[in-house]
């Protein structure tokens, strides 16, 4: 997830310098082929057009369409399920992880786009609620194209410039699906960017991570990595979230975020109003929370349904 001070293993889902493993989810038939392509050695990722097309059938699975959005300069990439007439309730949003950001723990990928995306598996199998994907920039979208650089997936992936484009993606979502609360779910890097996204807006009611990075400084200490110079860290911005209802899950087995880096994040916040830190013991950083979502979800909403009750 970022530059390393030592080298790191590499392996078939793809490599980072900061995390032994690229988000994956479960191996279903259709992702298995693309995950096979990198048995072979972790410079050969499936190629771009490969990426993109497993991510637009699996959306299109469930009759969700791709929209690209204009955002601060960047396009970011959204999948949306069909119209539906106007009801009440909140938008969940997904947003995604790092994706394929390195090929060698000392190589950048030339495109962020991920393999697997969790974050859309995340966001297919919400039980019930109204719910989109967001992806992060330069993923999907072209990362050859100005403004992007392999920066905005490794040094400054959360940067000022990265927050503000997923927040003015946020607003086109809002425009397109209607206004409403939004519930922002992110996804392993992805949870720092929803977290900083919270942080700076009004109308984000709940925030949920899922293997989530929410301290940076901590993250390079425990791998021995160089600072994410030009990033910026959510366990600096507890202040901006205070009162916000926030609930995070970790996996026990998860080496890339372990759960005492979420522990530390929350332990940030005075005890009374300290968000909770749910630990899967089977959990690993990419497994198998695709299959457990449901019950998941319905978890996390019923606690924080719970919170905006009490604060009525």
């Amino acid at each position: 997830m970022a530059s390393s001070a030592r080298p790191h293993r590499c392996v078939s889902a793809g490599c980072s310098r900061g995390a032994r493993r690229r988000p994956g989810g479960l191996v279903r038939p259709a992702v298995a082929a693309l995950l096979l392509a990198l048995a072979a050695g972790c410079t050969t990722p499936p190629a771009l057009d490969q990426r993109v097309a497993h991510a637009d059938a699996l959306a299109a699975s469930r009759g969700w369409t791709a929209l690209t959005l204009p955002a601060a300069g960047f396009a970011l990439r959204a999948y949306v399920p069909p119209a539906l007439p106007a009801r009440p309730g909140w938008l969940t949003v997904y947003i995604e992880g790092d994706g394929l950001a390195w090929l060698t723990p000392s190589l950048a990928s030339l495109d962020p786009t991920p393999v697997a995306p969790l974050g859309l598996s995340l966001a297919l199998a919400q039980p019930e609620g109204l719910a989109a994907y967001l992806a992060r920039p330069c993923q999907y979208t072209g990362a050859q194209r100005p403004p992007c650089s392999s920066a905005y997936w490794t040094a400054r992936r959360f940067s000022p410039e990265v927050v503000a484009a997923t927040d003015a993606a946020l607003d086109a979502l809002q425009r397109r699906l209607g206004p409403r609360g939004l519930v922002l779910v992110g996804y392993s890097g992805g949870a720092a960017i929803a977290a900083l996204a919270a942080a700076r807006r009004h109308d984000v009611i709940a925030l949920v991570t899922v293997a989530g990075n929410l301290d940076l400084a901590g993250w390079v200490r425990l791998h021995g990595l160089a600072p994410l110079t030009g990033s910026l860290d959510p366990a600096l911005e507890t202040g901006r979230l205070a009162g916000l209802a926030q609930y995070h899950f970790a996996g026990a087995r998860d080496t890339v975020v372990p759960p005492a880096l979420a522990r530390g994040y929350a332990a940030r916040y005075p005890q009374a109003a300290r968000p909770p830190v749910v630990t899967l013991p089977d959990a690993t950083h990419h497994c198998c929370w695709e299959a457990l979502w449901p019950e998941l979800w319905r978890r996390a909403a019923a606690y924080l349904a719970s919170v905006h009750a009490g604060a009525r």
